[in-house]
């Protein structure tokens, strides 16, 4: 599983200010070295682990301690309490059953941006609250942030440059939202991937819960309390996000693109969610709050599909098809084709029609990039068009995923950036608009 991390926006108000959010969080060494994050009894204040930096490099043997003690720690599970896991698109009411599984996560969507506005009132500038009081010697906050800066420096270099256009404050809430991110992608992708269960998830999805009551366990969870002391921000979509690591556990095939659609929204469109507060709309923007969301679900989707398109060899070498098993076999092809990796017609046919699907939900997350904050915009289209020209990079090698990795050189890199700033500059549109309500 490879998760996409992506741009996302919030009501009209001028205090926020947002950026591209774009990044493989799969990749590439591990991270942190937090021993036994489960083991500490909920009912004891909180005593937030000082992580040593020192000189050593970020890249360490990342969850090992962390996973190892996921399975053993002495969370309220083990003590016998019960976790009742509840994801606003696993329990539904029983006549949401037949809802398709776009209609379940726009249904998200809207109830989402509906709360971020009753929770906001007014225009008042959401920086405004009282400093959040950490547990630990004076400074240990910064230090925290400090910690998520050097993560996403060394691990999301092209994401990180744009976050340095954003306000210190907001610049600070997406590198925390970012770690907790990849550390959660970490525990089904990691090298301790394979000795995580559903119960492990159940207890970092409690850890989560402290998170969000203001009971950091480590310091990285710290700034993560933090971000959302200061922002409006819900725990749903970080749940989602973990549910979207269940279904890593117990599924590897996908029926339909309905089925494929539910999972791409757990594991990417829930980060657009998360990051809402955060970012921001430009003033003068006509588009409703909703439909900017929705463009912003759409640049999630598609960085997933994206990902799904460019692993297809490296997943089937784990024994998993992230493709739509009933789009397979009216091309033809089965599951032994995948997994003998030869590229013929019948693949080619197939992937076109795959690549067609996720430049039509580019072509929808561009509707709402202008109607972004200026601040916003040059990182996002930066984003948005690097991602995309990895659909280039797959037909160029003639639809070969099996074999070779599609990637964007970085001389393509440094082109897309002045084509992604001119985007920028221009201003959201004051004309009626898709993304305008009538």
């Amino acid at each position: 599983m490879s998760v996409a991390l992506l741009w996302v926006v919030t009501p009209h108000f001028e205090a926020s200010t947002g950026t591209g959010f774009l990044v493989s969080v799969r990749k590439g060494n591990r991270l942190f070295d937090s021993s036994r994050i489960f083991s500490r009894d909920r009912n004891v204040p909180c005593k937030v682990r000082v992580m040593k930096r020192g000189k050593q490099k970020l890249s360490v043997s990342s969850l090992n301690a962390e996973l190892d003690s996921s399975c053993i720690g002495a969370s309220g599970l083990e003590r016998g309490s019960k976790f009742s896991v509840l994801s606003s698109l696993v329990v539904t009411p029983a006549d949401n059953l037949f809802m398709t599984s776009k209609q379940k996560v726009y249904d998200v969507v809207l109830k989402q941006a509906a709360l971020l506005q009753r929770q906001l009132g007014t225009k008042e500038d959401i920086e405004v609250k009282p400093d959040f009081v950490l547990p630990g010697p004076l400074g240990l906050l910064d230090e925290a942030y400090e910690r998520c800066r050097e993560v996403c420096a060394e691990y999301a270099k092209t994401f990180y440059l744009g976050t340095l256009l954003m306000t210190p404050e907001r610049r600070k809430a997406i590198w925390a939202i970012y770690v907790w991110c990849r550390r959660t992608d970490e525990l089904v992708d990691g090298p301790n991937a394979s000795h995580i269960t559903p119960t492990a998830l159940d207890r970092w999805e409690t850890r989560l819960e402290d998170i969000f009551i203001v009971r950091p366990f480590d310091m990285l969870d710290a700034a993560l309390s933090d971000t959302v002391s200061r922002f409006p921000i819900d725990i749903q979509p970080f749940r989602d996000m973990i549910e979207g690591m269940r279904m890593d556990l117990r599924k590897s095939r996908y029926k339909n693109f309905d089925e494929l659609y539910l999972y791409c929204y757990y594991v990417a469109g829930t980060v657009g969610l998360m990051s809402v507060p955060v970012m921001g709309i430009a003033p003068e923007s006509r588009a409703t709050t909703e439909s900017v969301y929705n463009a912003a679900l759409a640049l999630g989707i598609a960085n997933q599909l994206t990902n799904i398109l460019r692993d297809v060899g490296e997943d089937a070498r784990r024994g998993r098809i992230y493709l739509p098993q009933d789009e397979l076999a009216q091309s033809g092809l089965s599951e032994e084709d995948i997994f003998a990796g030869k590229v013929t017609e019948k693949w080619r046919h197939f992937m076109k029609k795959q690549i067609i699907r996720a430049r039509k939900f580019f072509d929808e997350a561009e509707n709402g990039v202008t109607e972004l904050s200026s601040a916003s915009r040059w990182p996002v289209w930066a984003s948005l068009l690097l991602y995309r020209q990895i659909l280039d990079e797959i037909e160029a090698n003639d639809y070969n995923n099996f074999t070779r990795r599609a990637y964007v050189s970085k001389s393509k890199k440094i082109l897309a950036l002045p084509a992604a700033y001119f985007k920028s500059v221009i201003p959201p549109t004051r004309l009626p608009s898709p993304l305008v309500k009538a």
